[in-house]
């Protein structure tokens, strides 16, 4: 059996993956920050855009 990976998430999908919670990915999907996908009353998250947000995210680093 093959396993076929996602190409869209649904913003609770896409909310697991990033590890934040449901409510805040609404926010950056309101905000723009995380751009959707709209079909009907559906809203779709594409992997590329999650990645490239990931990717844009900033890095903080400490120092002891």
């Amino acid at each position: 059996m093959r396993v076929i990976e996602p190409l869209l998430y649904t913003p609770e999908e896409a909310a697991e993956a990033l590890r934040l919670g449901r409510s805040t990915v609404y926010e950056l999907m309101a905000d723009g920050a995380l751009e959707y996908v709209k079909q009907g009353r559906c809203r779709r998250i594409k992997v590329a855009v999650l990645k490239a947000f990931v990717a844009g995210m900033p890095s903080e680093t400490t120092s002891h």
